[in-house]
């Protein structure tokens, strides 16, 4: 999922001499694709890549420059040559990419804060930021909804600019560089999202590693069961929240919805059924359940449903043991991520 969550998490002044850096256009194909962003922070820490470390060592010369000019810049990698005397010493990856980089000046940092407060309450923002013509200075547009807006941009042509801004909300475009003809203004466009919220229902051993990796793929992860003892943070120090209670307590108050994800791993057949006929018509992003087929129908009691249930839940890649069935099932939910957004965007 997208870095910009742990970015923002890291990002605590403006006085650090931070510099983030943003892929805002590529040509061919690449390691990362527009909108992928990285920190470099003052202290010499890093967070997020742009590439498989082709990019990293020249940027962080880059990023020097920036802290010490104080302006915004932009370079354009050429990753297609194959010869070890070309950059990137003969990557051959066949991709052009061209990055922001810009200091974390307060203003910027105010703005940030902002949108990590809209990101943490589940709403997606839409950003546009207008480059100049030499790319020192760049004005930042954020939209919430079509009332909300905040950002640095000038207030002439906002009107046209929100328009454009708005569509990109409205459609999930892609993300990447536009010029606005009328302006003669080229922006750059993309649309952050919330973290996607997993929900794992049962705290026996074998949620341990799914709960640790659903979290480093990027998802807001709540563990949930009604046995205090096991449903801990001894036992799940990675996840975003604890909650514990019988189904009928707590699944009434987690507001599920439609681009929710939920794991059913009780391992109780009694509890299985009750989770499933409180979850079941919410029609939920994706649903699963450990265990086969005939399970499932018994714990249904052989009545047809229209909502998509993944049972066995996780890739079929002959997964064995907790750790390799928690790799096929967050394999399988990025799989569904992504092939949703691919059918929305078109």
């Amino acid at each position: 999922m997208e870095s910009i969550h742990e970015i923002l998490n890291e990002i605590t002044s403006s006085k650090e001499g931070d510099v983030l850096a943003t892929i805002i256009h590529v040509e061919g194909s690449a390691y990362r694709k527009e909108g992928t962003s990285m920190l470099f922070k003052g202290n010499g820490k890093e967070v997020g890549l742009l590439s498989a470390g082709c990019l990293e060592a020249d940027l962080s010369y880059r990023v020097q420059e920036t802290r010490v000019r104080k302006t915004p810049q932009t370079v354009t990698y050429d990753m297609s040559a194959e010869d070890d005397l070309s950059w990137g010493n003969g990557a051959g990856c066949n991709g052009i990419i061209t990055v922001l980089i810009e200091p974390i000046d307060e203003r910027m940092f105010n703005l940030l804060t902002e949108l990590k407060t809209f990101l943490l309450n589940g709403t997606s923002v839409s950003m546009m930021k207008i480059l100049s013509d030499d790319n020192n200075n760049v004005e930042t547009l954020f939209l919430v909804d079509e009332k909300t807006f905040f950002g640095n941009c000038n207030e002439q042509n906002t009107v046209q600019l929100k328009s454009v801004l708005n569509e990109l909300h409205d459609t999930n475009q892609k993300s990447g560089l536009q010029t606005i003809e009328p302006l003669e203004t080229n922006v750059y466009l993309h649309t952050f999202h919330p973290k996607p919220r997993l929900f794992v229902f049962g705290a026996g051993k074998d949620a341990i590693p799914l709960v640790k990796l659903a979290t480093l793929a990027g998802f807001f992860v709540t563990i949930t069961d009604w046995r205090a003892d096991q449903c801990s943070k001894e036992y799940f120090p990675d996840a975003d929240q604890i909650l514990v209670g019988f189904p009928s307590e707590i699944i009434p108050r987690l507001q599920l919805s439609t681009s929710d994800s939920a794991i059913i791993i009780t391992h109780q057949f009694q509890k299985d059924k009750e989770i499933l006929n409180h979850i079941l018509n919410i029609n939920l992003k994706y649903l699963g359940v450990l265990g086969g087929k005939k399970r499932i129908q018994r714990l249904l009691d052989g009545k047809q449903v229209e909502s998509e249930i993944n049972s066995p839940a996780g890739l079929k890649i002959g997964a064995e043991g907790p750790e390799e069935i928690a790799i096929s099932i967050v394999s399988e939910l990025i799989q569904r991520q992504r092939i949703k957004k691919t059918k929305h965007e078109q």
